[in-house]
């Protein structure tokens, strides 16, 4: 039975396990997912402070002539009260002294010595930052299931906090199927193919925050792919390519039926890659590729990327998708819910002309997908479409339509 892609992306949801946590440094939790909420133990800023570099003030000697004799910098603690017809000196970031109801920056005073000429109009707290204004004591300041980026970091570190418990990085194995297919650092005879797909699905796996294992090419024979596979189990997805059509060769699936996977689904409807499959062994997800390069790419990125979102304990793991136009006219063969890479410069979208299955030069030159419902033959220039990012990262909590009609 061929499934929706929207049936396999759900089977793969409702299978994908978020993996085991562990506590990291913050400096060493980059990428990771929190598996906690972080609760703010103290105010930010922690006191009252300055904005600007002026004069604490009271609003009552605004447009009058007023004495300074003191100055307070950041890092101290002044003990002093400001009082009327007086000002103090304060430098941005420093604690604002008792009785300071306002601070006029320094440019908008006039300087006679240790006179000082106020302007006319003083607003009250001008230039102060409350404590507490950015965040209250008690409140949630980053989320279970958010990703650790460096200005979560950021906020951590205002609080404090050296250690977090985030989910650790999800473990891949790779290897590839076909008695044609050899490593590119070895020789090959005129009838062999070197095998991109591998490399590729590590150094994708890497680049999404994975630690990887190469089992590398495997043989078309069951002995050889079960002793691949099993080398394999400790990871949490294991990648396959080829091996998952209908040729005499193609047991693959076999195989890791033969070692307890449950197979979930074995044909998608989508163009390229229909030939997918799905299944789980205990917690490991079984994910099957086509063995051509551009149909196993179009697929990692829809249904790979998705299991590892959901692995990673984020919230927001499904696909969303980017509304914009097309940049010109462009027609496609109906028929079946097809994806067109292409190319997003911001504020269009354009796919390529020439892509098929087996090419590998589109894969490095998109930045960007779109889905297409099988009754769409053409797309008119400034037609609002959906694109999924490839090159950067957009996620959603909620499912939405991704298809563009």
């Amino acid at each position: 039975m061929t499934l929706s892609i929207t049936q396999a992306l759900a089977i793969i949801y409702e299978n994908s396990t978020v993996v085991s946590t562990e506590i990291l440094p913050i400096e060493m939790a980059l990428g990771r997912v929190m598996w906690e909420d972080s609760i703010a133990t103290f105010d930010l800023p922690r006191f009252d402070n300055s904005a600007m570099d002026g004069y604490a003030v009271k609003c009552s000697d605004a447009h009058t002539t007023v004495t300074c004799s003191e100055v307070i910098y950041a890092g101290d603690n002044p003990q002093m009260t400001l009082q009327k017809t007086h000002t103090i000196k304060i430098m941005t970031g420093a604690p604002i002294p008792k009785g300071c109801e306002a601070v006029v920056p320094i440019e908008n005073v006039t300087l006679n010595d240790t006179q000082i000429t106020l302007p006319e109009n003083i607003q009250v707290n001008a230039h102060i930052r409350r404590a507490g204004e950015d965040i209250k004591i008690g409140t949630i300041y980053l989320h279970k299931g958010e990703k650790v980026t460096a200005y979560s970091i950021a906020l951590l570190a205002s609080q404090g906090i050296t250690h977090i418990k985030v989910t650790r990085q999800i473990k891949v194995a790779v290897f590839g199927t076909g008695d044609e297919l050899r490593p590119h650092f070895e020789k090959i005879e005129p009838h062999q193919l070197y095998n991109s797909n591998t490399p590729m699905f590590l150094s994708r796996a890497k680049e999404l925050g994975c630690t990887v294992q190469y089992i590398g090419s495997s043989a078309d024979t069951m002995e050889s792919l079960e002793s691949a596979i099993t080398s394999a189990l400790s990871a949490d997805i294991i990648i396959t390519s080829g091996g998952v059509s209908m040729g005499d060769k193609d047991f693959t699936k076999e195989a890791f039926t033969n070692l307890g996977m449950t197979l979930h689904f074995d044909k998608v409807d989508i163009k390229p890659g229909k030939p997918t499959a799905f299944g789980t062994i205990g917690d490991t997800l079984i994910i099957n590729l086509p063995g051509n390069p551009l149909a196993s790419m179009v697929n990692y990125e829809i249904f790979v990327r998705a299991a590892m979102r959901k692995m990673s304990g984020m919230n927001a793991f499904y696909h969303t998708s980017i509304v914009t136009q097309m940049r010109d006219d462009f027609r496609l063969r109906a028929g079946k819910h097809t994806v067109r890479l292409g190319n997003f410069d911001g504020k269009t979208f354009m796919p390529f002309e020439k892509q098929l299955p087996g090419m590998l030069s589109p894969l490095a030159a998109a930045n960007a997908m779109l889905i297409t419902l099988p009754e769409v033959s053409s797309l008119e220039k400034n037609k609002h479409v959906k694109i999924i990012p490839i090159s950067w990262e957009i996620t959603s909590s909620e499912q939405e339509d991704f298809f563009t009609s």
